[in-house]
């Protein structure tokens, strides 16, 4: 821990996308409504109201499951522009107090207020003026944590949402994280829970319990954080420049494609916006990436990375190809495919709000 205290503010709009979605339509507040793609054509749900919610329909969850669960839902075509828009007019809000932001999401962002622009001594004070204020201007809620660190702050605003706000003092951050299911952890996924629950760690306290040799032994590297979050701690700092680490582009498709000749074809419309991305970034990357998931939902990727960085589309095309030949379809028919380039060089700094898309 650094010799002052940080002062760490995790801001979290509650249902962005189909919070966005009813207050622009007055008529379906109140009502089940996902944000993605028809019930009657192939799509995922891309966000989920907290009316939604309740019948057990989340982000991910293929359209047809989820009127399965709620037959009257609604479903509304994403408008990413106007959530782009609304994102910025938050982001420009977190600036009246600190340029120490890190976006994580359109609808997420860490802010670092140890120093702030407005020399406001609690760090709780500025999260409830944010949250007003975002509210008064843009008739939207946000939930908020406020802790030491990354990790308790994210975990604090979880904890009261949707319009809610939760503070982590330093003399009780080892009590919260003690008494924490270890499936509540951020940053533990289900797999990783699993395997801890095989090893008898479920709490906080079961985790602290592990020494930093059986964790690494267990979980590799994975295991440093899960030693340090156990005890409350996390070092790391709010990027205010978070760099791109990959570029890539994607497409699912109404219907499942199992003639090679057309999923090559769409592989190609794929590497065109692929390389549009690129250029738009001035980016070149070492590593290129297919992703592929069937009509089952079984997904695997397949990696392959050169010594020299390529941005031209025909190395693309020709690599994508490469990596489309290892894979055995087997009879199977493909619902989407991907592609994506990391290892990126030539890239400038920026500022990068991850679609949840």
């Amino acid at each position: 821990m650094a010799n002052q205290t940080r002062k760490i503010i995790h801001i979290d709009m509650d249902a962005f996308y189909a919070s966005v979605e009813q207050r622009d339509n007055p008529k379906y507040i109140g009502k089940p409504l996902v944000v993605g793609g028809s019930p009657n054509q192939r799509g995922v749900v891309a966000a989920a109201s907290y009316e939604a919610r309740k019948y057990g329909i989340h982000s991910a969850m293929p359209s047809k499951i989820a009127v399965a669960r709620c037959p009257n839902l609604i479903f509304v075509k994403a408008r990413f522009e106007v959530y782009r828009s609304i994102s910025s007019q938050i982001h420009h809000i977190f600036r009246r107090y600190t340029d120490l932001l890190e976006p994580i999401a359109l609808d997420e962002a860490y802010l670092d207020v140890t120093i702030n622009k407005q020399n406001i001594p609690y760090a709780s004070t500025i999260a409830r003026l944010i949250r007003n204020e975002i509210f008064q201007e843009t008739n939207l809620t946000a939930s908020a944590g406020v802790s030491i660190n990354k990790f308790l702050a994210k975990m604090a605003s979880g904890k009261n949402k949707p319009n809610g706000m939760t503070v982590i003092l330093p003399e009780q951050a080892q009590e919260f994280v003690q008494g924490l299911p270890i499936e509540k952890f951020h940053g533990i996924g289900k797999v990783t829970a699993a395997k801890m629950n095989d090893l008898g760690i479920r709490t906080g306290a079961d985790l602290k319990g592990r020494s930093l040799e059986f964790l690494v032994r267990q979980f590799g590297k994975a295991g440093y954080y899960y030693y340090n979050i156990a005890r409350a701690r996390d070092e790391r700092a709010v990027e205010a420049n978070r760099i791109r680490k990959s570029i890539g582009a994607e497409n699912s498709f109404a219907v499942d494609l199992n003639d090679t000749a057309l999923i090559l074809k769409e592989l190609e419309k794929i590497a065109t916006t692929l390389k549009e991305r690129i250029d738009k970034h001035q980016a070149s990357g070492r590593t290129i990436t297919l992703k592929v998931k069937f009509s089952d939902y079984q997904q695997i990727t397949r990696s392959r990375t050169l010594n020299t960085p390529i941005s031209d589309f025909n190395a693309i095309l020709i690599e994508a190809k490469i990596l489309f030949k290892t894979i055995e379809l087997n009879n199977r028919s493909i619902r989407l495919l991907g592609l994506s380039l990391s290892n990126l060089d030539n890239i400038a700094a920026q500022i990068v709000q991850l679609s949840l898309w």
